[in-house]
């Protein structure tokens, strides 16, 4: 990680999504200000807590850039509201669209269920590489 500046050194990294492509469309939206807020399924180790920050790679595991965590509720798939899906940053960003991708995206993983728990956690951008 020798593209990561000395003060970031030691923090943990991850990509968004499930592959490359998405995780550079994914990260594109954090860079441009778009994207301010994730989901996972509670069961993935990369929780988070306020305050702990991240960098973020591209698809092919570059370092771009570091977001710190502002904030994590938990809360089933149902009750995701219009506000969260917004934040999120993706398509157009309402919640039908973000039901639909999320669906898509957690089912690709086998994982999705109607009634599922999310960490849904909302970032702040520190800085880009």
């Amino acid at each position: 990680m020798s593209a990561v500046p000395a003060k970031y050194q030691g923090l943990r990294s991850f990509a968004f999504g499930d592959g490359p492509r998405l995780a550079d469309e994914l990260l594109d939206l954090v860079i441009k200000g778009v994207k301010t807020a994730t989901c996972s399924t509670e069961d993935e180790p990369n929780t988070s807590t306020p305050g702990e920050r991240w960098i973020v790679v591209d698809g092919r595991g570059t370092p771009r850039c570091v977001i710190e965590t502002a904030d994590v509720t938990y809360r089933r798939f149902g009750e995701v509201d219009a506000a969260f899906a917004y934040e999120e940053g993706e398509g157009d960003r309402s919640l039908a669209y973000w039901r639909k991708a999320h669906r898509t995206y957690f089912g690709r993983q086998g994982k999705f269920r109607e009634d599922m728990m999310l960490m849904c956690e909302r970032f702040r951008l520190v800085e880009v590489f």
